[in-house]
């Protein structure tokens, strides 16, 4: 068997959930003894913060999004997608960037920005592809929205990289993520509700699309005047907190499974509102609240969840969350009560809930590597290609 032929190669989602379950238990880890001073800081040419922020949004991140959309884009437009070596090489694409984001302020200033840039790039390049060429056969009209934003995150990335503009590019990295998170919230929860309990949540177009252009809005919001930025944040929140009223959420809460998806819908809400909050009365928050409640409320919830579920399904398994699978979720909601809650509660204790919260996340990332990989890179089991 060619090694490009691999079960591993077959669809997006193997080798990226792979690899991100292992920047999952491992890069809060290492950022844990990074700012503790137990190692020393990645020798880049950025700040310790700016290697923490980035390699959380671009590289955890973009293995669980470039993962998922590399796996729905070919079935949202009906094509085979990519597989084989094209996959080989985005995974070692991925592979240099954290090497460089490690080791990259010994290398030449050229290569690293190409080791930068290389993933990101050939990713985003290649999912537009898909879009774009099928445009006709997609059977989701709202992809514009994806086809809009993702060349944007490569001005975040590059952005983040740099000392003077390193606050714009995370801002606008937390309102793509959190557009990315609304589309697939849309799609996913209706699905779920319909096939679980047998009940419609409230889709209307007029209001879905008015959340997801302000979606947009916010990924600019660091270069809007505050007020104007301030109100777009409370305009979103008011907009998702009156559509969740009508998606039944007492119902979806029964399961955890599928209530984790729901408690990080609120967490984008959540998100808003302490934006807002900080913008407007400027409260003395323990740690960066705004941008943790997205990273441990709204990825830190859903990630996982997707992560098992994709992983059982699209390997030809049943998807029912046993009692392991429980127990991931429920270590990443603690992971989120130590990270944001705690420290507001208890200050002097900040070292310890930083500790605590990036022990849950290795717990957690672990457990699901060591359950999920081994059906990334099999066959599947209903004797389907891929």
């Amino acid at each position: 068997m060619k090694l490009s032929a691999h079960p591993l190669w077959l669809v997006g989602f193997r080798p990226f959930f792979a690899l991100a379950c292992l920047s999952g238990l491992g890069l809060p880890v290492l950022w844990a003894l990074v700012f503790f001073g137990m190692l020393p800081a990645p020798s880049i040419p950025v700040t310790a913060v700016q290697w923490h922020a980035h390699e959380m949004f671009f590289g955890f991140g973009w293995a669980v999004l470039g993962g998922f959309l590399l796996t729905s884009t070919k079935n949202w437009v009906g094509v085979r997608g990519w597989h084989g070596a094209p996959l080989m090489f985005l995974a070692a694409a991925w592979l240099f960037e954290r090497a460089g984001m490690w080791f990259g302020g010994q290398w030449p200033s050229v290569l690293f920005r190409v080791s930068s840039n290389l993933f990101l790039a050939s990713i985003v390049a290649m999912i537009l592809w898909t879009l774009i060429r099928n445009r006709k056969s997609d059977s989701y009209t709202d992809n514009i929205f994806f086809i809009l934003i993702l060349p944007v995150f490569l001005a975040s990335k590059n952005l983040m990289l740099s000392a003077e503009h390193f606050g714009i590019g995370w801002s606008m990295a937390v309102g793509l993520f959190r557009l990315a998170f609304l589309l697939m919230l849309e799609r996913t929860l209706t699905q779920f509700m319909q096939g679980v309990f047998k009940v419609a949540v409230l889709r209307n177009k007029a209001l879905d699309t008015a959340i997801k252009s302000l979606g947009v809005a916010l990924v600019f919001e660091s270069l809007l005047p505050a007020r104007v930025a301030g109100g777009i944040e409370l305009g979103l929140a008011a907009l998702l907190a009156f559509r969740f009223a009508f998606w039944k959420p007492q119902l979806g809460m029964k399961r955890l499974d599928i209530g984790i998806m729901y408690l990080g819908y609120v967490a984008i809400v959540a998100q808003l509102l302490v934006e807002f909050v900080g913008r407007t009365l400027h409260p003395a928050w323990v740690g960066a609240v705004p941008v943790h409640v997205f990273t441990f409320g709204v990825m830190g919830f859903i990630v996982p969840a997707m992560l098992i579920r994709i992983s059982k399904g699209h390997t030809g398994r049943k998807v029912v969350f046993d009692k392991a699978d429980n127990m991931v979720l429920r270590i990443m909601i603690l992971a989120f009560v130590f990270r944001v809650v705690a420290p507001q509660l208890h200050p002097a204790g900040y070292a310890y809930w930083i500790y605590l919260a990036a022990s849950c996340w290795f717990v957690a990332f672990a457990t699901i590597a060591w359950r999920y990989i081994p059906f990334l890179v099999q066959p599947r089991v209903d004797g389907k290609e891929h």
